[in-house]
């Protein structure tokens, strides 16, 4: 089985970079931006084999319709991370985020592309967070519809289901990509030690780019969506479950993210679209295209025709 991990940067390597750069038996494709420091980038490509740097002029030289679709100085610059990996034959991605730091555990209870058996949730909403059943559910996920907070907390425990899994989103402990509101009012440091099995709902659910794992077959209907603020990778998640519904489940935390300095305001001004449009955007996911930005439509349609079988 080939392992890819995807990342985007503008950051020397941080710590967390350098622990996926020692895992051997994964690809690790860093993807850079006009602000990447280049140079230590390809360093880091002379010194892990398994390590490859895709600077602008690579990107550009390669993929030219797509980055244009993107443009620069945004973290959706991974998706051309995405369509290397499904070039280099990748039978499992896991899109990171260069300050989480992965645990020992991290991509060793892979279960892409396998029928596992998960404890399953039922919430009240025709919406689940994955945030309500543990013991930090004072929080919810990024891309949670904020109309329904009230009412999120009201999860049946349904018993075991048999899954097969093509997303598998681990949780991350430290201070995570959660929503804005929460984190600008509680900031907090957060650790999951009672999530230890797998777990899943009978509805839709947000997931994040930050430790996910995706199956091969997958990546042409995922992509960290350009021009929607942070609603970037949660819309495109919400699209994917739309074309593989009850393939998705949550695991147990396998990094802590160092959070890299952010301004919380401009991160909670990027999640505004997400609290205009997010609820109705799921309950019309056969016609998704209709709230997107003309930009956007634009990416995707030249971003899927770099997938091919």
């Amino acid at each position: 089985m080939k392992k890819v991990i995807v990342t985007t940067t503008i950051q020397p390597p941080t710590q967390a970079t350098l622990k996926f750069c020692r895992k051997k038996d994964w690809i690790f494709i860093i993807v850079g931006d006009l602000r990447t420091p280049h140079q230590l980038y390809v360093r880091l490509m002379q010194k892990y084999h398994q390590v490859h740097y895709l600077s602008p002029d690579y990107q550009e030289k390669k993929y030219k319709q797509v980055s244009d679709a993107i443009g620069w100085n945004n973290i959706q610059r991974r998706n051309i991370g995405f369509i290397e990996a499904y070039h280099f034959g990748a039978d499992v991605v896991a899109t990171v985020d260069d300050d989480n730091l992965p645990y020992d555990n991290w991509g060793k209870n892979l279960m892409i592309n396998r029928e596992i058996e998960a404890d399953l949730y039922e919430p009240r909403d025709e919406i689940f967070d994955p945030l309500s059943i543990t013991k930090s559910n004072y929080l919810w996920h990024r891309g949670y519809p904020i109309d329904l907070l009230s009412s999120r907390l009201q999860v049946k425990y349904l018993g075991k289901i048999k899954r097969k899994v093509l997303v598998q989103a681990d949780l991350w402990d430290g201070d995570p990509d959660i929503d804005a509101i929460a984190r600008l009012t509680l900031r907090p440091i957060v650790k999951y030690p009672e999530i230890v099995r797998p777990y899943c709902s009978n509805k839709i659910s947000p997931f994040n780019s930050q430790n996910t794992f995706l199956a091969r077959k997958v990546l042409r209907y995922y992509a960290v969506l350009p021009h929607v603020g942070r609603m970037d990778d949660i819309w495109g998640g919400y699209i994917l479950q739309h074309y593989f519904p009850d393939s998705l489940i949550y695991n147990k935390a396998s990094v802590y993210q160092d959070r890299n300095k952010q301004d919380l305001i401009t991160n909670l001004e990027k999640e505004i679209m997400g609290y205009r449009v997010t609820h109705t955007l799921i309950k019309n996911l056969a016609n998704y295209k209709q709230y997107l930005p003309s930009n956007t439509i634009n990416f995707l349609k030249e971003y899927k025709k770099c997938f091919h079988n």
